[in-house]
């Protein structure tokens, strides 16, 4: 929870020491060339210790060496760390893992799951390996991104998640069982994330696979638990999903409640739904909407306790400038890096590359041993738990990289996008703007326009272009340097734009980079915005 610390800086332990790549005598920041290939050693250092001693389970257990299943058993370490590959820049890794997923993942299995943990990383992380899998150098099948191995994946997991939804209120249950649904006498008390974090994941699933259920679900579960809140507009920590009524009214921004206000503000922006932006407004997430003062001030509070302890404890007591009892731990979360990340995106301000250096140094020093990096038990004494859970490659290690990595194709601020020909037209993707879920997989909002299966919305595009242009020439003109993503045949109706002369025609060019002026607004071409939306109607002229 945001909070501002009362306790005097003197008060506090030594500082971490001066590292190479540290500041400087004349405050020079970190170097990020360093750190990136510190990151990537750490995340090699943790990857090839869980395929070495862990796979098939779920996560390492690096204190003994060998694995163990935590979340469902769907060698979820190996999901959870594919996208991360790719922004490492290992494409011969990211092609391999997706053929052993492939090979070896099976959701028909009599196992209990969490329906929170299992869309986060399971859903959300095929979907993002899905929708870069180009991107990797995978040879995708006719009408990617609208169809695809891993997206077929994502749906058969999501598809075991749906019978959890079928409740009074629409909330779902915490657990499902992947083969039987729910099981009789499952508790019906679920935590206020695990019933609103579905929206990111479940509306791109709709949207690429053309099956409304997905967004439905989320969204009806969404709306139920806002309407289940206070009269002072607040929600509680648990709430019984057969009853609506709520089980523990703690309310708070932290555990078991945190994604459910990052989904709100996500998902509006995902989705452009003004409904859930109204929904989130006056709720923390600062840096994502532009209050930067305020989550910098928030940022170096936080940046504050990591530097007492080396880590960010579960909790802290203010008043006493030390930890709570029983909550001393720190499992290599991702959050205070992710903060920085997005707010040195936004600011440039060297202070948060210090606390990248910091984090790399403490959780180098403290937290890596010979079969990875293992959980902090006691961030007071550094004792160690033997779990390395996957969202430490998943999220931990990623934001860390982009953290020193301005260059990365995840930062692409639309200079650049590739147009890609599907089965319902032609979309852009790679443009940027990426929305990461809470689990860290970056999802590409252009995608979510590339499988338009409502035929009469693509119409009503198409018929504002025209009115737009006032075309008064043939409809089939194709955007120059079209990638195609295979053999296929457009839908010839009244006003289409694309005829199958025209579509051979781009199908035999080479794939190419589109290059563009920077946008701005609001003075960018028209066009140039339907393009970051996803769909492309340009006139020749």
């Amino acid at each position: 929870m945001p909070f501002r610390l009362l306790i005097p800086l003197g008060l506090l332990c030594a500082l971490l020491p001066q590292h190479h790549g540290a500041p400087g005598p004349d405050g020079s920041a970190p170097d990020p060339a360093h750190y990136r290939e510190r990151v990537k050693a750490m995340f090699y250092h943790a990857y090839d210790s869980y395929l070495e001693n862990a796979f098939p389970f779920d996560e390492l257990r690096p204190l003994t060496c060998d694995g163990h299943d935590t979340w469902g058993s769907f060698s979820l370490t190996l999901i959870d760390a594919l996208d991360t590959l790719l922004i490492l820049g290992n494409v011969s890794e990211f092609q391999r893992v997706v053929e052993v997923l492939q090979d070896s993942v099976d959701f028909d299995i009599d196992v209990n799951a969490s329906v929170f943990e299992t869309n986060i990383r399971v859903v959300g992380g095929l979907l993002s390996a899905h929708l870069l899998s180009k991107k990797a150098g995978v040879e995708v099948e006719a009408g990617w991104p609208c169809s695809g191995p891993l997206l077929r994946m994502a749906e058969e997991a999501a598809r075991k998640l749906l019978p959890a939804f079928q409740t009074p209120t629409g909330m779902p249950y915490g657990t499902v069982n992947l083969l039987h649904g729910v099981n009789p006498g499952e508790t019906p008390v679920t935590c206020t994330a695990g019933i609103g974090t579905f929206i990111v994941e479940f509306a791109t699933l709709s949207s690429l696979t053309g099956d409304p259920v997905f967004e439905d679900v989320a969204r009806v579960a969404l709306m139920r638990l806002w309407e289940s809140r206070s009269d002072i507009g607040l929600v509680g920590n648990h709430i019984d999903v057969l009853t609506g009524k709520w089980v523990a009214q703690d309310a708070g921004i932290g555990a078991g409640v945190d994604s459910y206000f990052e989904y709100l503000v996500k998902g509006a922006i995902l989705l452009q739904d003004k409904k859930l932006m109204a929904m989130f407004l006056g709720k923390n997430g600062r840096s994502l909407i532009g209050d930067i003062d305020n989550a910098m001030r928030t940022f170096l509070n936080y940046y504050t306790v990591w530097k007492q302890f080396g880590g960010l404890p579960e909790f802290y007591n203010i008043p006493q400038g030390y930890t709570v009892e029983k909550r001393e731990g720190y499992p290599l979360r991702p959050e205070l890096i992710e903060s920085a990340m997005y707010l040195y995106r936004a600011t440039g301000d060297p202070t948060l590359l210090e606390l990248g250096r910091d984090a790399v140094e403490s959780i180098e020093k403290i937290s890596k041993v010979e079969c990875g990096f293992a959980t902090i038990k006691d961030l007071r004494d550094h004792k160690l738990d033997n779990r390395m859970e996957s969202f430490f490659l998943a999220e931990t290690v990623k934001y860390l990289y982009l953290l020193f990595d301005p260059t990365n194709f995840i930062h692409n601020n639309g200079s650049t996008f590739d147009a890609v020909i599907t089965p319902y037209g032609e979309c852009i993707l790679g443009a940027g703007g990426y929305i990461f879920n809470t689990e860290a997989h970056p999802i590409d909002p252009a995608a979510l326009h590339c499988c338009q299966r409502l035929k009469e919305e693509q119409w009503e595009v198409e018929d504002l272009m025209r009115e737009f242009y006032s075309l008064k020439r043939s409809r089939s003109k194709f955007q120059k340097n079209t990638v195609s993503s295979g053999p296929w045949e457009p839908p010839a109706r009244p006003g289409t734009l694309f005829s199958p002369e025209n579509h051979d025609q781009a199908r035999e060019r080479k794939p190419a980079k589109q290059k563009v002026p920077l946008l701005s607004c609001p003075s960018q071409p028209f066009t140039s915005k339907l393009a970051l939306l996803g769909q492309v109607f340009l006139d020749s002229s």
